[in-house]
Parts: C-alpha cells; sequence; structure tokens
C-alpha cells in the first residue's frame, strides 16, 4: 500500500512540481489547479480587507497565471485591479496564457508606477523554485512597495525566496502568503519565514494518490510526528524504570548545569545525579533538592560514576569549561555507549577535531549547537537544512541545530524545522533548558531523534506558554502544563 504524505510534510521544489504533475494524470486539468490557487488566494484577501485598490504583480510563468485568476476573480467582485506583467503577455505558455487570455482589464509593465496609487499588492512574480537574483525592474517595484508600506499577499513564496533554503534574492516581507498542498522549507527557515508573514496552507485539490510515495524528509515539527513516542509512567512505575539522568556540571558557572538539571528531572527522568568537582559541590548541593550531587575528585571518579549500570543518559557541554579536562570527560561518556547529549562547551572543546569527536561516537547522540557553537565544528556553506543533515551523517548523531528556525536532522536525511518558539527564548540559559529536556525524554528511552524534535518543540510552547518576561528559570515549571495538554 502506498505510503500518505503527511500534513507537516515539506516538499521540496522537485516534490511538488512532481506532485502537480502527477495530479495532472491522474485526470485534474491543470487549469483547474491553477484556478483552486488564485481563488484560495483571493478567499485569504477578502477575508483580510474590504475593497480597495489592488495592484496584480505578474509573473511569465505559473506564478503569473495564478496572479491573473486573482485579478479576474477581484475585479469581477468590484475591486478595482490593476495588473503589472513582468514581460509580454505573447510570452505566456500553458494555463499562465489561458487565465491571461480571460482578463479584460489593461496590463502594464512591471514598473514603480504601476503601485503608486495601490493599497495592497499581490505579488505573483516568481514562485519557489528561484534562486537567483530578481531582475532589477522587479527589484525596482518591490522596493517601492516597500518603502510606500504597501500590505503584500505573496502567491506561493514571496518573490526572491527560495522554496528549498528560505534563502532571499531580494525579497520584501508579505503580510500573508498563500502557497498549495503542502509547505515547502523556506517557509519555515530563516529568513524566508521572517519574509513570509502568516503562511496559509490552501488545498487546491491535489489527490492524494499524487503525493504518494514522494521522496519527502523534511518535515514541520509538530507533535502528531512523535506524540505517540513520549514517555508517559506505567502504572507499577518507580524511579529507576523512568530512568536516570547524568549531568557534568561545571566548577564555575554553576547556573548552566543546574538548569539543565531541573530541566530533565521536569520532563520525566526518575532520578537526575549531577557529578562535579569537588570544590564545586557545595555550591550544587545547596542550591538542588530533588537533584542528586556527587563530587569528582579526578577523572577516575567519573569513569566509576559512569559505569552505573542504572545510568540510562548522560549530558555533558552546560557550564563545563572549555579544555581538555571536559574533552576527555566527553570522550568518557561517549565510550559507554548510553544515549549522550553533548552542548555548549562540550562541543567547542572539539573545535578543530571534529573527526575524533565523530570517532568517538558509540551509541545514541544528540548535539544541541548554536550557530556559533556548529561552525567551530563545521564549514559554514550552505543552507541550515543542508548544513545540519551533513553534520548529523558526519557524526551518525542527531543534530540540532538551534535558532528561531531550529532544524533538527538524523544521520539517515530525515529532517524536522521547528516554527513555534518565539523570540523570548533569545534569553540566557535557554538553551540550557532544551539539554535538559532532551536529557530527560533519552533518559526514559525515547528515540534519539524523536526526543530531539519533542524537547525544540515543548521548549517552544513553554515560552509561549509564559509570555513576555520569559526567563531561563521559569520553562521547566511550565513543561507539566504542556504535557497535560498533549495527553501525558
Amino acid at each position: 500500500m502506498a505510503a500518505p504524505v503527511p500534513a507537516n510534510a515539506l516538499l521540496d521544489v522537485a516534490a511538488m512540481a512532481e506532485s502537480d504533475r502527477r495530479a495532472v494524470a491522474l485526470g485534474v486539468p491543470g487549469v483547474e489547479l491553477m484556478r483552486a490557487a488564485g481563488e484560495a488566494v483571493t478567499r485569504e484577501i477578502e477575508r483580510r480587507w474590504p475593497a480597495r485598490r489592488v495592484t496584480v504583480l505578474c509573473g511569465p510563468g505559473n506564478n503569473g497565471g495564478d496572479g491573473f485568476v486573482v485579478a479576474g476573480a477581484l475585479a469581477g467582485r468590484g475591486w478595482p485591479v490593476r495588473v503589472a506583467l513582468l514581460g509580454e503577455m505573447a510570452s505566456l505558455r500553458g494555463d499562465a496564457a489561458h487565465f491571461a487570455a480571460r482578463w479584460q482589464g489593461a496590463v502594464q509593465d512591471m514598473v514603480p508606477a504601476a503601485v503608486e496609487d495601490a493599497e495592497l499588492v499581490v505579488d505573483a512574480v516568481f514562485g519557489a523554485g528561484l534562486n537567483r537574483p530578481l531582475p532589477p525592474n522587479v527589484c525596482a517595484v518591490l522596493e517601492r512597495v516597500a518603502r510606500l508600506g504597501l500590505p503584500v499577499v505573496a502567491v506561493d513564496v514571496p518573490s526572491g525566496v527560495a522554496g528549498d533554503t528560505g534563502e532571499s534574492f531580494g525579497a520584501i516581507p508579505a503580510q500573508c502568503t498563500v502557497t498549495f498542498t503542502r509547505k515547502k522549507p523556506g517557509h519555515l527557515l530563516l529568513p524566508g519565514r521572517a519574509l513570509c508573514g502568516e503562511v496559509v496552507l490552501a488545498d487546491i485539490g491535489t489527490p492524494a494518490a499524487a503525493l504518494e510515495d514522494l521522496a519527502v524528509l523534511a518535515f514541520e515539527n509538530d507533535p502528531s510526528s512523535w506524540r505517540g513516542e513520549l514517555p508517559s509512567p506505567r502504572v507499577d512505575a518507580h524511579k529507576f524504570s523512568r530512568g536516570h539522568a547524568l549531568l557534568y556540571g561545571g566548577e564555575r558557572l554553576t547556573g548552566a548545569a543546574r538548569l539543565a538539571a531541573r530541566a530533565a528531572a521536569r520532563a520525566g527522568a526518575g532520578i537526575t545525579t549531577i557529578v562535579t568537582p569537588a570544590a564545586a559541590w557545595p555550591v550544587y548541593a545547596a542550591a538542588l533538592v530533588s537533584v542528586l550531587v556527587k563530587p569528582l575528585s579526578s577523572a577516575d571518579d567519573l569513569r566509576a560514576a559512569l559505569a552505573e549500570p542504572r545510568l540510562t543518559a548522560l549530558l555533558i557541554g552546560p557550564g563545563a569549561g572549555v579544555g581538555a579536562s571536559t574533552r576527555r570527560a566527553t570522550l568518557d561518556m561517549l565510550a559507554t555507549g548510553k544515549p549522550v547529549v553533548l552542548d555548549a562547551d562540550a562541543l567547542t572543546s572539539f573545535e578543530g577535531e571534529v573527526d575524533a569527536l565523530a570517532a568517538a561516537v558509540r551509541g545514541p547522540c544528540v548535539l544541541t549547537p548554536h550557530e556559533g557553537e556548529f561552525a567551530r565544528l563545521f564549514p559554514a556553506t550552505g543552507d541550515k537544512l543542508t548544513r545540519a543533515r551533513a553534520a548529523a551523517r558526519r557524526l551518525r548523531a542527531v543534530v540540532a541545530l538551534k535558532g528561531a528556525d531550529t532544524v533538527v536532522a538524523a544521520p539517515d536525511g530525515r529532517a524536522v524545522v521547528n516554527a513555534n518558539a518565539p523570540p523570548t527564548l533569545a534569553t540566557a540559559g535557554s538553551g540550557d533548558v532544551l539539554g535538559g529536556f532532551v536529557l530527560g525524554l533519552l533518559a526514559q528511552g525515547m528515540d534519539a531523534f524523536a526526543a530531539a524534535a519533542a524537547a525544540v518543540w515543548l521548549h517552544g510552547a513553554c515560552a509561549a506558554e509564559f509570555g513576555p518576561g520569559l526567563i531561563a528559570e521559569d520553562l521547566p515549571e511550565l513543561l507539566p502544563a504542556v504535557l497535560r495538554r498533549l495527553g501525558v
């Protein structure tokens, strides 16, 4: 039986084109797909604004055809509509030519004067397949739109946003972007996400069979992907059956590991332990109540602590300090073959030595770098999705490349792009909490990719729950309510 494509799948430009081709082969005329797309855009416009002067900017391809549908539909409802076309009417082909021929109004050139008296602009110039700078005349028009402060509704993507990567080649922000059938990575990856405004996903009648067995490896991070794997205590549970999480606590910046430990416990770990150099033991012991604290006098003490058979997941990095001792401790943790989370200083301690880190990975492993830490290990080339996937393959580990558009990638190429993180998460210590969430889920036996994806989404949901004024300490305390809503 053919596999359906889930609603949160992200189709790249090639897969989207293939689904359109299949839809036509299955008996849905291309003109009907285009009509449905244009009508979907029209509905969103009418839902947001009363009738007003609108300029529809049409390109030479199918996106322009969608624009002609919008222009005709709005004009038929009494809206004053002006159409500006890139190129000549005679150059239009196929379905776009069909709807252009039905347009009864004037068509003018793509020049800034076309938007001078507009109160709304429909951007139907280029779709998601563009991967080169916009033509100068299009840039001039869009720049004028931006200077006038006109609201923009984009068809598929704002012109100049690359659908596969979110890269901008001269796009201006839209208030709303209407896309079709499934979202694309560029709707979620920055800067595309910021340029799209509200993204509306419209059903244009693509048959389900046209989406079956498409090569889809990227998804919008959504509980539907991992809710069924979230750990839930059995009726006969005890603290050890719920997992024993161990963290390495640094000697100087103690707050980071304390935040991570609290987060791991709130995520459900039955026991959470911090091991730390003996000099820092009093600080941790005085600050923590439900978290165990064990002093370390030597590397042998750490190895002895790691030999505890009931440990189920480990974390090192937050506040650990950069240097040889953290590097050794990281290698000792990886050598156990238990699930390990690597963050912050544990990653920076391998700057320039990524091959040594890759060789040390023995079991499930999740890395949670921000862009700066990532750049210390890997070259900063390519889009975020490509870079995260390449790193995951090289390390044979799950990589959660953090940011407003966090990408979680697995070694087999699967990836999710997260879109629920509010800007209030840009606060000290929030990354340490995320590492703790991952640790707590791993400790309970959750798969590494699912645990990382779930932790990232839960992290964003907790921040959204709190709102303005968020600090990192708030996040673990908000997790129980978010988990309850998910039915855990």
